[in-house]
């Protein structure tokens, strides 16, 4: 009874929007509404239904969301949906690691350790030891905002506080945890490369696939859409454009890594693209909306 109503109001808001679905706008009348309705309860039912599995929530393994600590309840919201990485950008402030987007946003309280760490801690504890059901370490991209080196000696002090929390790098080797701290933005990784022992790893750009940063230091990919692509995910992407990001895709893999894009548009014709050529990290602002979208693609829909 309680999906029957929840799809009951999600298809009476789709309506009130007022806006059809590409799929549905070559149609008119009678069939575009009926193509409308059938899109809505497609949807609904994916939403309400296929995020959970006897009352767990399914880990949707290629959901990231950007910049996560702007939506009404950071980490909670992106795990209510399942998403298997957050991110969160962080600023040096009086030894203080805040978490904000930009400097003027700061507010007193929010820190990364409130915001992420401790309730990771707090879940994992009462998840035996994962964030999922599944035994899957969950990501957290943490952008530097700060001068590199300053703010990564604040956080590394951090970290080592969560050993029992954090993925642990020592040479080539990955000791996998919980939850993997992937350091992005100003990024200090040369004094990285040099530890012993790290609890983070480097989140790398397309340049950095030129030099021998081993995937133990540099396991993701992260770069700017608009500096390789020019589709914006209005028609078809052109051919040669399509084929220049299955190439990087399949270079990326090749070196044992995983890629992410940012600045792109986040709607779900990008989305499909990025799903189909294999891009491991789809970047998004709309939890809900990508977590329809992805949970339809696991279920072949």
């Amino acid at each position: 009874m309680r999906n029957g109503l929840r799809k009951s109001a999600c298809l009476g808001w789709a309506i009130r929007v007022g806006r059809l679905p590409s799929s549905c706008e070559s149609l008119d009348g009678s069939r575009a509404l009926a193509c409308l309705m059938g899109t809505v309860l497609l949807a609904c039912s994916v939403a309400f239904g296929a995020e959970k599995h006897n009352g767990t929530v399914i880990p949707l393994p290629r959901a990231h969301a950007h910049n996560d600590y702007e939506h009404p309840r950071p980490l909670r919201d992106a795990l209510d949906q399942g998403f298997c990485s957050v991110e969160a950008d962080i600023f040096l402030v009086d030894g203080q690691l805040m978490v904000a987007h930009e400097r003027a946003e700061i507010r007193e309280g929010r820190t990364l350790q409130s915001l992420y760490l401790e309730p990771l801690r707090q879940r994992v504890q009462a998840g035996r030891g994962w964030v999922y059901s599944e035994k899957r370490s969950l990501s957290l991209l943490i952008d530097i905002k700060t001068e590199a080196e300053s703010t990564y000696a604040a956080l590394r002090e951090v970290l080592k506080r969560y050993d029992d929390l954090l993925t642990r790098f020592e040479g080539t080797a990955v000791n996998t945890r919980a939850v993997t701290a992937i350091i992005s933005g100003n990024r200090p990784i040369q004094t990285m490369s040099r530890e012993p022992v790290r609890y983070a790893a480097v989140d790398g750009r397309v340049a950095d696939l030129e030099g021998a940063w081993p995937p133990s230091l540099m396991p993701w990919i992260s770069q700017s859409w608009p500096s390789l692509f020019k589709w914006r995910g209005e028609g078809a992407m052109e051919e040669a454009e399509a084929r220049k990001l299955r190439e990087l895709v399949d270079r990326v893999h090749a070196q044992g890594r995983l890629l992410r894009f940012w600045g792109l548009p986040d709607q779900p014709s990008v989305w499909k693209v990025l799903w189909e050529a294999g891009v491991d990290w789809i970047n998004t602002d709309k939890l809900s909306e990508l977590s329809v979208f992805m949970a339809a693609r696991m279920k072949g829909l």
